[in-house]
Parts: structure tokens; sequence; C-alpha cells
């Protein structure tokens, strides 16, 4: 990784629209050679048990939280943001210590013992092997925490990790990489690298499982790659968010949940609020709720340190965001409040932007926007609400809001996603150890992520048969027996 002259992978600065970093992607001998130095590793590291790992990334946790100061400040200039990216080292180290609670209990009830039901004379033991080597490639828009979501887990299982974090956020990898350095047992078994797709295929042909955040297509071709090597793949893709409000609900609060949902990190998350429906009844009272409370919001410019909504990490994102608003205008949309993004001292902004007048032959309604786009759909039924919320290729997560949770739990039942809020948005972060869940449909692919199969998903199960009495002959199998 380099900071000097302009070799490489070129970095954006999101605040000023300058490129001032530069990273030398690492090769594919490079990428060869450090997995078979954290596969020789990784069996010592398996063998030392769950106790082991545990103390050692304990360790790690303490010396995150002693160098968090330069890892939120680079993570600070890779997304733009400053309160976030000071929080995310304290967060990480939370969740480590949270898994490591959690962890030995996990594995010790994964472990089966028992009799056959079918011959009592033949007893069962399980043993849990990991993976020897799993590859994690990680997205720009929170760089060190979704680099840590599989990473974290798969170490404590007993597997040894590499991690591709995005080329466009990658400033954080060299003091995160200090952390690591200083905990020794860990670093034989744990490293971050540099590099953008190339790399990322080079990590695909050398792991024994692949975990992925980010978009459809990359996850669609990555999963190809996998498929090809017989090797799991856990993806974790995109979503479009809905969220359903009705005539119920207290409208101020729904629309600061949706509000919050939709513009929080500047709609840079899988699992944004990006579509609402309300009830025909009160969607002109919504709308002017959710439209006075997203013009007190302010941009994070000039100073970073005030306001609420920050840069696009990614220019290009904003011309996404922005090509989905121009269209559904095009097509009939009203924007009520924000509008399209802003070139401010270099870099792309937007403010909130609440839309009506929008349907399902919109972009904006059916393509991941990545932005604080708020586009409001009326519905008279609460089937028509859910054939809308459900007329979609994502199925993440969503969020229910009405006059009573009990109310929000039963229209839940008949949305298709993985996570839904109920009286809120984007509640999912809270409980990523706690409870596990499947996405739909194209969000994903591999099982959850979450709650203990996050952990028991990097562990092979082995059954040991052993038969406590003399061998079952052929005699035995031969003439009737063979028919009974």
């Amino acid at each position: 990784m380099t900071t000097g002259k302009a070799t490489g992978l070129p970095v954006r600065n999101p605040r000023t629209g300058a490129v001032d970093f530069n990273v030398e992607p690492a090769s594919g001998a490079t990428i060869a050679s450090l997995a078979d130095d954290l596969r020789r590793a990784q069996s010592a590291w398996a063998g030392a048990g769950i106790e082991h790992r545990v103390a050692v990334l304990r360790r790690w946790a303490d010396a995150i939280e002693r160098d968090a100061k330069a890892i939120g400040d680079a993570e600070m200039t890779d997304t733009g943001r400053s309160r976030v990216a000071h929080e995310v080292p304290f967060m990480v180290a939370s969740a480590i210590r949270g898994w490591c609670e959690q962890a030995p209990a996990i594995i010790a009830g994964a472990r089966l013992q028992g009799t056959s039901s079918v011959d009592p004379t033949v007893a069962y033991d399980t043993e849990l092997d990991p993976y020897s080597l799993v590859g994690v490639i990680s997205p720009w828009n929170h760089p060190f925490l979704l680099s840590t979501l599989d990473a974290i887990p798969a170490l404590l299982a007993g597997c040894a990790v590499m991690v591709k974090p995005s080329e466009i956020t990658p400033r954080f990898i060299e003091p995160v990489a200090a952390t690591i350095a200083a905990v020794q047992e860990l670093e034989a078994v744990f490293r971050y690298v540099a590099g953008g797709a190339e790399t990322g295929q080079a990590i695909v042909a050398q792991v024994d499982a692949l975990c992925f955040t980010g978009s459809v297509p990359t996850g669609r071709a990555l999963a190809v790659s996998c498929a090809e090597r017989f090797i799991p793949a856990f993806l974790e893709l995109g979503g479009k968010d809905a969220a359903i409000v009705t005539a119920s609900a207290d409208l101020s609060q729904a629309a600061a949940a949706v509000l919050k949902g939709a513009v929080h990190n500047t709609g840079q998350l899988c699992f944004s609020t990006e579509r609402v429906y309300i009830d025909a009844e009160v969607h002109d009272a919504f709308v002017d709720e959710l439209v006075n409370q997203a013009e007190a919001l302010e941009l994070t410019y000039p100073d970073m340190d005030r306001g609420h909504i920050g840069p696009f990490i990614m220019g290009r994102q904003a011309d996404i965001v922005d090509s989905h608003l121009a269209e559904a205008v095009e097509r009939g949309a009203r924007v009520r409040c924000g509008g399209p993004s802003e070139t401010l001292g270099g870099g792309r902004y937007m403010r909130p932007t609440v839309l009506t007048g929008v349907d399902h032959d919109m972009s904006i309604m059916r393509e991941e926007t990545f932005g604080p786009v708020i586009p409001v759909m009326p519905y008279s039924t609460i089937d028509e609400a859910l054939d809308l919320a459900n007329d979609s290729e994502f199925g993440l997560s969503g969020a229910v809001i009405a006059g009573s949770l009990d109310e929000a739990r039963g229209i839940a039942h008949g949305l298709r996603a993985g996570a839904i809020s109920l009286q809120d948005t984007s509640l999912t972060i809270t409980i990523m150890r706690d409870v596990e869940k499947t996405s739909y449909a194209s969000s994903g692919l591999g099982g959850s992520r979450m709650g203990p199969n996050g952990l028991l998903r990097f562990l092979r199960r082995k059954a040991l048969i052993g038969r406590d009495g003399p061998v079952v002959g052929m005699d035995a199998l031969s003439g009737d027996a063979v028919r009974h």
C-alpha cells in the first residue's frame, strides 16, 4: 500500500473529490503464497481449542480500542463521515467480545452424541471440522465493520481468514493490520490484503469457503466461480427494503423511523428503506410530516462534525441515484423536498429527497438506489400493500409500522424478506448475534450470517459411527434378510 506517486489503484477522497491515495493490489502470486502460510498456521489454531481462540480474539479487541483513533481517522477519510467512523472501532471490539462470550456454548451445542435409532449396538459422535481458509470480500459502505462480520466468527470456529476490503475504501487496512500484528497468534491466521477485482478472483481461487457482501451482479459472478470449485459461497447481497405504514400508525413516529432508515449513512446501506407504502387515507398527512422532518436535516458540509447527511462515498453512486431520480420525474413523479446531488467542495452530496407519484414501472421502485431518496406510494388495502412490497427481486429486509406491535406483526407474516423491523426500521443490526434469518430472492445465498449459524456455517460436520458388538456379516444379509 502506498501514499506516494500515483501507482496502482487510485483512491478518491469523498469530501474533496481528489485522488489522494493509491494502493498496490496484491498479485495472484502474493495471494497464493499468503494462502499457503495461513493454511500451515491454521491447523495449530484449530487444534488449540476454543478457549485459546477466545483469549486471542479478546486481546485483538483490546488492541483495536487502543488504536481506535488511528482506525477512525483512516475510515473518516475513506468515507467522509466523522462520528460513525470513530464509533466503528468500538463497535467491532464489542462484537468480538460478544462472539467470544457466545462461541464456546454454540460449538458445544452443535456436537451430537447418541445411539442409532435403527441399531442399538451403533453409537455416533460429531466432530466439527473448520474450513482451513475462508476468504472475505467486503464492501465500501461500512469498511471496517463489514470486513469483520464474517471474519470474527470464522476465526472463532478455527479457520484462517484472508480479507479483501473494497479498493474504494482501503485506507483503514493499514491501522487495522497493525492491531492484528500486535497479537502474534492472530497474525499467523488472519490477514488483510488490498486490491480490486483481480485480487478478489485470486482469493476465490485459493480459499475453501467465500464470504461476500456487495451487489447482486458481482455476487452472481462469484457464486459461479465458487460453484466451479465446489466451495461454499456465503453471499449477502443487495436490498430494496419496503416499509408498510398503516392508517393507525403514529404518523410522526412513522415518519421519523422511515427517514432514519432511508437516509442514515446517506442511504448507503443494504438494509436502507428504499420504498414506502402508506395507507391512502393518511398519505397526504404522512408525506407532509415526512417532508417537514426531512427538511430539518442538514448536510455535513462544510463542517464534517455538524449536520446529518455526509457525502456519497463513491462518486459513481451519486450518478446512479441521480439517474433513478431523473427517470422518475420524467415519468411523472413529484419531488416534494430535496433533489439531485450537489457538488460541494469537490464532494457529492444529496439532501433527503421525498418523492410522490411513483409506481413500479420506475427504476427508483425496482432497482437498488443506495441513496437518501424516499419514494412514497399509496395503497388501498393491506393485501395490496403486501403485493407491492413483495413485487421485487430483492428480499433482504423490510419494515411494518402500525397502530400496535401486534398489528404490525400480523402484517409482517405476509412479507417475503429475511428480517422485518416492527414499529421501526433498520433493526437488523441490533440482533446480529442473536437471531438467524434467511435472505429471500436475489438478496443472499448460503444461509444466515446472523445468530449461531453465523459461526456454525464455518464448521463441517463429521459423523464418527461406532459398533459396540460383533460385526453384522454377509450371512445376516443373505436370502430373506435382504428382503426384510
